[in-house]
């Protein structure tokens, strides 16, 4: 069960990432801080094959990690779901992650949280039963944020690089 708001959430709109969208991912994070866990910056073409992946998820499964944008409609990361690449040998393989990164300039401010309950909902509408997430266990923010959403704490690993430990938290969304 989620917690209540110790104060109230900020205004989130979530839309199917663009081609435009994958211009302004790779600026809101051209930031180390906000790539610390992710291997550090990315390319304009990596962001472009990944809004055209989302697109993809979107059209077959109803979700996919949308373009994350205030009240005032400007882009300031993204947030959804995904499924976990079969291509990959390790972690949650077949499982939907949610998901959520945002440009620094936005941290701190309960956009994260809004945008991973505006996330749940969509989830629960379209029939998914349950999700998880995948965290670097020093990444205490987002920590914080699958806590608050009443997510569990499933396993601690070690990743595939030997060096550093992660979480897989996970969270039922329909009745069984």
């Amino acid at each position: 069960m989620t917690t209540s708001p110790t104060r109230p959430l900020p205004t989130v709109q979530l839309r199917v990432p663009t081609d435009e969208d994958a211009h302004a991912w790779h600026r809101v994070f051209d930031d180390p801080d906000v790539m610390e866990f992710l291997g550090g910056p990315a390319e304009l073409s990596a962001y472009m094959e990944f809004t055209a992946r989302q697109r993809m998820h979107d059209a077959q499964l109803g979700h996919c990690l949308w373009t994350l944008l205030d009240g005032d409609g400007t882009v300031i990361g993204f947030t959804g779901a995904q499924p976990w690449p079969r291509e990959k040998e390790w972690g949650p393989v077949g499982e939907i992650e949610i998901g959520w990164r945002l440009g620094r300039a936005h941290w701190g401010q309960g956009y994260a949280y809004a945008a991973a309950v505006a996330t749940l909902e969509r989830l629960r509408e379209t029939g998914v039963p349950h999700v998880v997430a995948m965290i670097d266990d020093a990444n205490v923010r987002s920590i914080a944020v699958a806590e608050r959403l009443g997510m569990t704490l499933a396993e601690r690993f070690l990743l595939p690089s030997g060096l550093r430990y992660a979480r897989r938290y996970a969270l039922t969304l329909q009745p069984e």
